[in-house]
């Protein structure tokens, strides 16, 4: 799973990465931008999902399909 840190100051997100990386980066952005302010913000929660390689063979089966259906018609 990956993560994402937003700042509860200011629009600042960290990129997607492992929990203990996106932290330290939030905690690096709050000592940099609000010192003396305590971490604080939302936790954004992303399920690695299954390869766009499934999606592109879907898209090409109905390529396929719309054109067999296409020269049927001729």
């Amino acid at each position: 799973m990956a993560h994402r840190y937003w700042c509860g100051e200011c629009g600042f997100k960290t990129p997607w990465l492992a929990r203990p990386e996106g932290l330290h980066r939030q905690v690096e952005h709050y000592a940099r931008k609000h010192p003396g302010t305590p971490p604080a913000g939302l936790l954004e929660t992303r399920r690695r999902g299954p390869s766009s390689a499934g999606c592109l063979l879907l898209t090409a089966v109905a390529f396929i399909l719309l054109s067999l259906a296409a020269s049927c018609c001729h």
